[in-house]
Formats: C-alpha cells, sequence, structure tokens
C-alpha cells in the first residue's frame, strides 16, 4: 500500500492553499520566483507541510502561509489587508504550487528534493502543456525526472565518498558483503532493511540512518 504525507482529505485544500501561496509571493507581494522558492524551501512552514500538520494545510490560507515565509526569512512582517490580495487561480506560479503539493502527498518526498532536482523555471515551463491535463501526467513526468537523476544509492553514493570499498564496509559494519551489494543494486529494499542494520551502516559512514534511506517514486 502507498504511504502519502497525509490523509487524502486534506488534499484539495492543501493543494489550493500552496498554489495561493507560491501566486501571492511571486505575483502580488513581487518576490522573484526563485527568491521565493529558495525562502520556501528553508522555512519553518515547509517542514511543517511536510509533517502533515493540519494547521498548517488547512488552517492557514495560502496568502497567510506566504506572510509567515516572508516575515521567517526577511524580517519584514507584510503590512495589508489580506482581503485585498487577489489570486489568480490560473497563474503558472498558482499551477506550480498546486501540482507540487499533489507530488509532494503522493510520495511523501520533501520539497526541498523534487525542487532541488527541478529548476523551478523547468517546472514553470510545464505550465503551458500540463495545466489542463490529468495531474497524473504531471506526476509520470517528474518521477521519470527523479528515477533518471537517483540512479545510484544513497548507500552507495555515501560509501564512495567515505573511500569505502564494499567488502571494507562489510568489515567494519559487520552487515554482510551480500546485503550491501543487494541494497546498491536495488535487489532488497534498504526501507525495509532491520533497524540494526540500518545502525550499523550508518554508524560506520558517519551518517544518519535516514540518510540510507531510499526516495520512493
Amino acid at each position: 500500500m502507498m504511504i502519502h504525507a497525509y490523509p487524502e482529505t486534506y488534499l484539495n485544500s492543501a493543494m489550493r492553499n500552496i498554489g495561493d501561496m507560491f501566486d501571492y509571493a511571486i505575483n502580488y507581494f513581487g518576490i522573484p520566483a526563485e527568491d521565493y522558492v529558495a525562502m520556501f524551501l528553508t522555512s519553518e512552514i515547509c517542514q511543517k507541510l511536510e509533517n502533515g500538520e493540519p494547521k498548517y494545510l488547512i488552517g492557514m490560507s495560502g496568502i497567510e502561509l506566504a506572510m509567515q515565509v516572508i516575515e521567517e526569512k526577511t524580517g519584514i512582517e507584510p503590512l495589508y489587508d489580506v482581503d485585498d490580495a487577489e489570486i489568480f487561480s490560473s497563474t503558472p506560479d498558482h499551477w506550480c504550487g498546486w501540482a507540487l503539493c499533489y507530488y509532494q502527498w503522493l510520495r511523501d518526498l520533501p520539497y526541498k528534493l523534487i525542487l532541488g532536482s527541478i529548476p523551478y523555471s523547468d517546472l514553470r515551463g510545464m505550465y503551458r502543456t500540463l495545466h489542463e491535463a490529468d495531474i497524473s501526467k504531471f506526476s509520470d513526468i517528474i518521477d521519470a525526472i527523479l528515477k533518471e537523476q537517483y540512479t545510484e544509492t544513497n548507500l552507495k553514493r555515501i560509501r564512495s565518498a567515505r573511500g569505502l570499498s564494499q567488502s571494507q564496509l562489510a568489515n567494519k559494519s559487520g552487515v554482510s558483503l551480500r546485503s550491501i551489494q543487494m541494497y546498491e543494486q536495488r535487489n532488497k529494499d534498504i526501507n525495509k532493511g532491520q533497524a540494526i542494520a540500518l545502525w550499523s551502516l550508518a554508524k560506520t559512514l558517519g551518517c544518519s540512518m535516514e540518510n540510507l534511506l531510499e526516495p520512493t517514486f
């Protein structure tokens, strides 16, 4: 069974709110798109949305989300009447936020991973051909992009960065060579590995257990 980021009952409201957030910050408040994306990805709001906290998914409007991100990252408290803000749901930036929210919910991946793999300008460029298509087409495209970029497992990437061979890692960690090979070849799902094995690998490699897990898409 696929695990989503939070209950589906929150999804439609969350998609609308995050679309409004992007639209407001970029088109009404006037922050350059790439700058706002960077602000959002390092904000407390981003983490709380990923964690599926209802207060932020459905308890705040998109404008309120944008206000909080702007204030947190710039120290400027936007002064305006929220009712005066006009949200254009047909803008490319609204669609980007709306579609990103869906994909993050679908795959339960960090926004930073998604937007770190796909430049926002490229995402915005998809608007013309995809904004009237079923959202599944957008998801399929993002899946394909991420799969192409993540051809190497986190375990192999971190092991190589530490300068260890598979045999050396096996000897130091106590995890069998065969298990390490199967994890790196994706013949065995490291996300379902025994906690003690992951702990031993992480301790040997000097990283967290979470660093060894693989995104699912």
